[in-house]
C-alpha cells in the first residue's frame, strides 16, 4: 500500500511556493486558535449540569438538550455553567426562592438585588444569545421546569454550525490534501470523516431532545471532529516545515493519470 504511485496532479507542501506555504500556515494557526476557544466555550457551557463541574459527561449533554426533568432551567444553570459566577450562599438563596414557588414579592426583596449585582451585565436582554433575566416575568420563565433547549434555538444554532464547520473542514482538508499520507484510503477517510461527524453531531441534538440516550452520539460526533482536525493540523504543519520530501514524490516520473493519490 505504501508503494502506491503518486498522482500526476499531486503536489507536496515542499513543492509549493513559499507564499502558499505561508498562507496555509497562517490559516492553520488562526483556525487552530479558534478551535481551541470553541472547545473552551463548549466546556464552559455544558460541564457541570450534572452537579460535577470538573468534567463534561453524557449526563451534562442529556440535561442540555432534553432538560433535567427535576429542576428549573435557572437552577440547572446556577448549579452548572454559572456556578462560578455567584457565591454559594447567593445561589442557594435563589434556588430556595424557586422551590418555594418563585413568588414576586420575594423576588423584589431577595432575588432582584442579587441579579442586579451579579447577572445584569450579561443577562439584561441586550444579547440575543443569552437568557434575559431582567424583570420578574423573564426570570419566572427561567424558573419553570427545565425541558432543555427549545426547538427554535436548535434550528438557529444548527445552521450556524453546519455552515461554519463545513467551511472550517473544507479549508483544513484542502490544505491537508498536500500531505503525503499512505495508504490513500486512510487519507481520504480523514478528509471525509469530519463531515460525517458534523451530520451525526447536529442530528443528535434533536434526537437527544426526544431520546436522551443519543447524548452519546453528540459526544462521539464532537470527538471524531476534534481527532480529525488535530491529525490534519499537526500533519500539515509538520510536513510543511519539518518533514523531508518523500522519495516517491522527489523521484517520481510520469505516472498513470488514473492512479489515485
Amino acid at each position: 500500500m505504501k508503494d502506491q504511485p503518486v498522482h500526476r496532479l499531486y503536489l507536496h507542501f515542499q513543492e509549493l511556493p513559499w507564499s502558499m506555504r505561508v498562507l496555509y500556515t497562517a490559516a492553520l494557526l488562526v483556525l487552530g486558535m479558534g478551535y481551541s476557544f470553541a472547545l473552551i466555550y463548549i466546556w464552559a457551557s455544558y460541564a457541570g449540569r450534572d452537579g460535577d463541574p470538573s468534567s463534561l459527561s453524557v449526563k451534562d449533554i442529556e440535561i442540555a438538550y432534553s432538560g433535567s426533568k427535576e429542576s428549573s432551567r435557572l437552577e440547572a444553570a446556577l448549579k452548572g455553567p454559572m456556578s462560578g459566577m455567584l457565591p454559594p450562599g447567593e445561589i442557594n438563596e435563589i434556588v430556595a426562592w424557586v422551590r418555594r414557588g418563585a413568588k414576586e414579592p420575594e423576588y423584589q426583596k431577595e432575588v432582584k438585588p442579587i441579579l442586579d449585582k451579579r447577572c445584569m451585565l450579561c443577562h439584561d436582554g441586550s444579547n440575543p444569545h443569552l437568557p434575559n433575566l431582567k424583570g420578574y416575568e423573564n426570570l419566572h420563565k427561567m424558573a419553570a421546569l427545565d425541558t432543555g433547549v427549545d426547538l427554535f434555538t436548535l434550528v438557529r444554532v444548527s445552521h450556524i454550525h453546519l455552515f461554519g464547520l463545513t467551511f472550517i473542514f473544507f479549508i483544513v482538508g484542502l490544505i491537508f490534501s498536500h500531505a503525503f499520507v499512505r495508504p490513500v484510503w486512510f487519507k481520504c477517510a480523514v478528509v471525509g470523516l469530519p463531515f460525517v461527524a458534523i451530520f451525526i453531531d447536529v442530528s443528535s441534538w434533536y434526537l437527544t431532545k426526544l431520546y436522551p440516550f443519543f447524548a452519546w452520539a453528540v459526544l462521539l460526533g464532537g470527538a471524531l471532529m476534534g481527532l480529525c482536525f488535530a491529525y490534519m493540523w499537526v500533519t500539515s504543519m509538520y510536513q510543511m516545515w519539518i518533514y523531508r520530501m518523500p522519495t516517491q514524490v522527489a523521484e517520481r516520473g510520469v505516472t498513470d493519470p488514473h492512479v489515485v493519490g
